[in-house]
């Protein structure tokens, strides 16, 4: 069976399979590795692309993939796929309910009453409020749909406008100063990263709220630390890092900071989704079919 390197850790099920299909390697893959499964944190540079000379196909189970070289994998003929599509909406569900858990204090109040406490500090309107996205692929477009009926206004910025009902603005410091919630949805690029710094944090305003379910790398996580103790925002609901699964101390600490392990497609219904489209995208380039998803 063809050698495969399991990046990152899958459930049961899908192991099952690769188990099935492929001699499969959690660590120290063998130069004859001619797949790769792993995660939307999966690193793979041109460093390391010259450890596996007969590799065919990367394979990722999500839609992440800012840590491939693209085109060291194109130069190479390699073949990659995601799993688009099948999370869209888990993704959006999760980016509403960070908002509306910073803005009620969701965590914060459960946490109160599990310590015996009753009395708690007020929340904030959820209603009413201009919703600002930044990027307008299918899942913010799936998140500024779930906004709609109960926002004052739902602005975005993207690339370019697209033909969606939405107000569109041309940067992301412009979208801040008009938005009372802020919720990044935008790949993790080289044009992005740390694209949420001081000053648009400062834009944002002591009664703004920013939400991310995108990437770490788009916010200058030092930068939002300082806003938050300071007051330059209210709060934030973050379910990506820089430096996963690592937290900075300072987060933790916050009440008013809802966080979530980088859980936007933890749905049983969405994983059993992502893996099966990552079996697929395998067994199609093994038989030398199209790829279902492919990205190259």
């Amino acid at each position: 069976m063809p050698d495969l390197y399991l990046a990152t850790p899958a459930s049961p099920s899908l192991r099952a399979e690769l188990d099935r299909r492929f001699t499969v390697h959690d660590k120290d893959p063998p130069p004859t590795t001619r797949a790769i499964v792993g995660g939307g944190q999966l690193q793979l540079g041109a460093e390391m692309l010259e450890r596996f000379p007969t590799l065919e196909i990367v394979a990722i189970n999500g839609v992440g993939y800012d840590g491939l070289d693209l085109d060291a994998l194109r130069a190479r003929g390699v073949r990659v796929s995601t799993t688009p599509d099948v999370l869209t909406d888990d993704v959006a569900d999760l980016a509403i309910g960070l908002m509306l858990a910073v803005q009620r204090r969701i965590a914060a109040n459960d946490a109160l009453v599990r310590r015996g406490g009753w009395k708690a500090p007020l929340g904030r309107h959820a209603s009413g409020r201009r919703i600002g996205i930044f990027g307008m692929g299918k899942i913010g477009a799936a998140i500024a749909a779930r906004a709609a009926p109960f926002a004052r206004e739902v602005l975005y910025t993207a690339r370019s406008a697209k033909s969606v009902p939405w107000r569109y603005l041309p940067d992301i410091a412009a979208l801040a100063e008009e938005s009372d919630v802020l919720i990044l949805a935008a790949p993790g690029t080289a044009a992005t990263s740390h694209i949420v710094d001081a000053a648009v944090l400062d834009k944002l305003g002591p009664a703004g709220v920013l939400v991310n379910v995108a990437r770490g790398s788009l916010v200058d996580e030092d930068a939002l630390v300082t806003a938050l103790w300071a007051g330059t925002i209210a709060g934030a609901g973050l379910d990506v890092f820089a430096d996963e699964p690592h937290v900075p101390e300072a987060l933790r600490s916050m009440e008013q900071v809802v966080l979530a392990p980088h859980q936007g497609s933890a749905t049983a219904e969405t994983r059993a989704a992502m893996a099966a489209l990552v079996l697929a995208n395998l067994d199609a380039h093994f038989a030398g079919e199209d790829l279902p998803t492919p990205l190259l």
